[in-house]
């Protein structure tokens, strides 16, 4: 990391200026009508039924994707959307922590691992595959020590072409989904929740440039579009 990396810039205040903006804009529009049920929330505290297993990337939020009220939603999110192992040792484990407490303690009824296209996390593992002197992020190297998560995919969909393209890239993206399921299932209480069908699990896959959804159909072991006619409505109106 050199200098030129980032360009200097003024503090703007406690918060940055866009976050202010945005929390005005929250005051003046939904919080109004939703006061009562942040209160109701406050007071009884949250009840999800769905966790969703998301990427950090800023352009896919659930909660907007599923047009979600607060409490409906119990959110993970992490790099590339993964779900490490059942590793029960002395480690922190910040992602099967959150699996823990949704299903034992939130005792939530269904988890969804959602990928989506133009993954970074995905795309710069494979990159690291195809070139593996890619210099790391960091000396820590966080990020390229989690992604090797996504290993036991590439033995689905084998190895990148020296040159990576996007079709292999979104392979992987949805081979991720499948092994975060199977990794779901390495957990002894959801694996024992969902032979019981106490718990469902679900595998989609977000697209970023034209917004649809995908959904997994394990049986048949192909993703499918969800609402293809509200989403064709949907994409024609956006063009006018």
């Amino acid at each position: 990391m050199t200098d030129d990396d980032y360009s200097p810039m003024e503090a703007s205040g406690p918060l940055p200026g866009h976050l202010v903006a945005g929390y005005e804009n929250f005051l003046a529009g939904r919080f109004g009508p939703e006061h009562q049920r942040y209160r109701t929330l406050a007071e009884e505290g949250q009840r999800p039924t769905t966790m969703i297993v998301s990427c950090c990337d800023s352009r896919v939020s659930p909660e907007v994707i599923f047009d979600a009220r607060p409490g409906e939603l119990f959110v993970l999110r992490n790099v590339a959307n993964l779900v490490p192992p059942y590793e029960p040792d002395h480690h922190y484990h910040g992602a099967s922590a959150a699996l823990e407490y949704a299903v034992m303690a939130l005792k939530v009824r269904h988890i969804v691992v959602l990928g989506h296209a133009q993954c970074g996390g995905v795309a710069a593992f494979a990159d690291t595959l195809a070139n593996p002197d890619v210099p790391p992020l960091s000396e820590g190297d966080f990020i390229g020590r989690w992604i090797k998560l996504l290993g036991p995919a590439v033995d689905h969909v084998g190895l990148p072409p020296s040159r990576v393209d996007r079709a292999y890239v979104e392979r992987l993206e949805l081979e991720g989904v499948k092994q975060g399921l199977r990794n779901l299932r390495t957990f002894p209480w959801i694996a024992t929740l969902e032979k019981r069908h106490y718990l469902h699990l679900h595998g989609a896959y977000f697209g970023v440039m034209d917004g649809r959804l995908m959904a997994f159909d394990e049986a048949s072991n192909v993703f499918s579009p969800v609402a293809p006619n509200a989403h064709a409505l949907a994409l024609e109106a956006a063009r006018f």
